[in-house]
């Protein structure tokens, strides 16, 4: 099945500038599938340089106004921002099933995650405290602020079209920021539905604003000279771009990029904690995450009982559509499942096992449906693309290892460094892990370590550009500029200025 079937509908969704729908100017546009349907259910505008231009000069006239905004008024619109999301919160839920294909509980994981960072962001009052050094010299005194940047880009990716915008817009607009997002255009529809719920919260027309797109958007807010910093989530390659080609323009980029994270399971784990761990970490959202476990590091002793209970569970799964109390949906497009089950032939090709091949699943759907059900591969050498390969599908892979030294030395050799996980009863070896393991977020007995709120999120390596990190303190450094003061005040005792009563001689 390809991605280019007669649409069904032809409703278009438009860029949202100024608190209201904005055709713009360019006639370009995409399609949006539903992935279960295998159908296109609307299309959406593709932005040029000058709709681009439109909204940063928008947000350029509007942010002004924020910028000078109390931080109480900015606390008010995020509060009011957060009881509407968790109010409607199955609208926006309905919303992403429909163009990404992720079930239902996925989609409200998804929102959960994303309003905790909006939760966080209410507490800017704290968050934006400077730092006072009195008398650094005599009568002299130091002090700190931290001041909004202006107006900032936000470049999301497919996977969380609701979860990554909140994480990044929440912090910039707590910030005194005004924001210019540009979503995937392969489910672009949530963007568009929190800027409405935004100008519902009152925030002020022009602070946010949604351009849809593909490259030509995307280049035009990089090379923007009035758009400050960038955000960014997506694969290494697009981050390196982006980051390469935002920084040349002079802005600030945090850019993160892809993964291939591992799971070292030692002798002493609990199996079937870890089972279980391996499965909802490999195969939840269809393992379209970059937090997905894509390699197992099992332990020769314990490799076959592992895989055996790993194939045991994947049985019980039930691969469908999301509105029908599915345990996973289909893939994105078309082209990209055919893309993930490409490696099924690699795996075979190299040597390795498929042990549960995901395309022979049952499915609850539609069968024009994207679909490629759970797979397991056994005995994948880390020479193959199935294990050097970021493939982003339900596919999980087991490689076999001696020991703990062997595990670390492969996970510490990967170009990635987004997560991992040790899974053991040994506390000496989850603290020689945690220290040792070359990588940005470390799990033990948990197997996607994104932190909470009030840490921040991001890797190291391959899969992040940028000092930056996500979210947390970083999102607020990274969205925020830090100016010095240096100040005297002149008492009346040094004799220019006598502040007493007049006298006569």
């Amino acid at each position: 099945m390809t991605d280019t079937l007669p649409r069904t509908e032809t409703a278009v969704l438009d860029h949202w500038i100024n608190g209201a729908p904005w055709a713009g100017a360019s006639e370009r546009t995409g399609q949006v599938f539903n992935p279960a349907l295998g159908t296109v259910q609307k299309e959406v505008r593709f932005a040029s340089r000058e709709d681009v231009g439109e909204a940063v000069d928008a947000a350029s006239a509007a942010w002004l106004q924020w910028r000078d905004a109390s931080i109480a008024k900015r606390q008010g619109v995020l509060f009011a921002f957060r009881e509407l999301l968790n109010a409607r919160k199955e609208e926006l839920a309905e919303i992403l099933t429909a163009e990404h294909g992720k079930v239902l509980s996925d989609a409200r994981g998804e929102i959960a995650r994303g309003m905790e960072v909006v939760e966080f962001a209410c507490g800017l009052g704290h968050l934006t405290k400077g730092a006072y050094s009195e008398n650094v010299s005599t009568g002299i005194d130091v002090y700190t602020l931290r001041q909004p940047l202006g107006v900032v880009g936000i470049i999301s990716p497919f996977n969380f079209p609701a979860m990554v915008p909140l994480w990044f817009f929440s912090i910039a607009l707590a910030a005194g920021n005004a924001v210019v997002l540009k979503p995937s255009e392969k489910d672009p529809t949530a963007a568009n539905w929190l800027a409405g719920l935004l100008t519902e919260a009152g925030l002020p027309d022009g602070v946010f604003n949604v351009v849809h797109g593909d490259k030509e958007a995307v280049d035009a807010l990089l090379e923007h000279p009035d758009v400050r910093a960038i955000s960014f989530v997506g694969s290494t390659p697009i981050a390196k771009y982006v980051y390469e080609t935002a920084t040349s323009h002079g802005k600030r980029v945090q850019a993160l990029g892809g993964a291939k994270n591992h799971m070292l399971v030692l002798p002493d784990a609990d199996l079937d904690l870890a089972a279980d761990a391996a499965v909802n970490a490999g195969f939840g959202s269809a393992g379209e995450r970059c937090m997905a476990i894509s390699v197992v590091l099992a332990v020769d002793t314990v490799a076959d009982a592992f895989v055996a209970k790993v194939a045991e569970r994947m049985a019980g799964l039930k691969v469908g559509d999301g509105t029908r109390g599915c345990d996973m949906g289909p893939l994105i497009t078309g082209q990209h499942r055919d893309k993930v089950t490409s490696y099924l032939d690699v795996a075979d090709a190299d040597g390795a096992s498929v042990v549960v091949d995901g395309r022979d699943v049952e499915i609850d759907g539609d069968e024009n449906g994207f679909w490629l059900g759970p797979t397991l591969i056994d005995n994948v050498p880390t020479t193959s693309t199935v294990y050097t390969d970021e493939i982003f599908g339900p596919v999980l892979s087991v490689v076999r290892v001696e020991g703990y030294e062997e595990g670390l030395g492969i996970i510490n050799s990967s170009r990635y460094g987004n997560g991992t996980a040790i899974f053991t009863n040994d506390g000496g070896a989850a603290r020689r892990f945690q220290r040792e393991a070359t990588v940005g977020m470390i799990g033990i007995n948990v197997p996607i370590p994104v932190p909470v709120a009030y840490h921040s999120f991001g890797g190291w390596k391959a899969s992040l550009f940028g000092d930056a990190k996500a979210y947390g303190p970083h999102g607020f450094e990274f969205f925020t500029a830090e100016k010095a003061i240096t100040s005297r005040w002149l008492d009346p005792s040094h004799g220019g200025i006598n502040l007493g009563f007049p006298q006569h001689d």
